[in-house]
């Protein structure tokens, strides 16, 4: 993903990763948030990186991960809770592993689902489980 971001724009990349450059005054010595009255054309600049980041990051997660970055307010919150879900801890792993296990286990259709929604519904806990390290061969040897 890191290269994907730097393709786009390495800056785009530098702010995802470290945060966005807030823009700031220095009055007396004192440094504090610039007022957005006081804004110029660098300081729009620099801000709109932060909002294509976030839609980048919109655009490259599905949607459970859309509902889970939706609220923050910088692409590095997203990009932090991005990374701990995706890494998470083995015991965390483990139990999403197992309650997907579980689901591909027990997967019957429902009443009145189509069978696109159930395939959809199949996919996304084999995709789930593959992205998670488990997978399950086409046959049983």
């Amino acid at each position: 993903m890191t290269i994907f971001l730097q393709s786009l724009d390495y800056q785009l990349c530098y702010i995802i990763v470290n945060g966005p450059r807030m823009p700031t005054r220095t009055i007396d010595g004192m440094v504090s948030p610039k007022p957005e009255n006081e804004y110029n054309d660098n300081d729009f600049r620099m801000l709109q990186f932060n909002s294509k980041a976030k839609h980048v990051l919109f655009c490259a997660v599905g949607p459970n991960e859309f509902n889970w970055i939706s609220s923050c307010n910088s692409a590095k919150q997203m990009w932090d809770l991005l990374e701990v879900t995706y890494e998470g801890t083995n015991q965390v792993k483990e139990s999403k592993i197992s309650m997907l296990v579980h689901e591909y286990e027990l997967f019957i259709m429902r009443d009145n689902e189509s069978i696109s929604d159930m395939f959809t519904r199949f996919t996304t806990i084999i995709n789930s489980l593959k992205n998670l390290g488990k997978s399950y061969p086409n046959h049983n040897s």
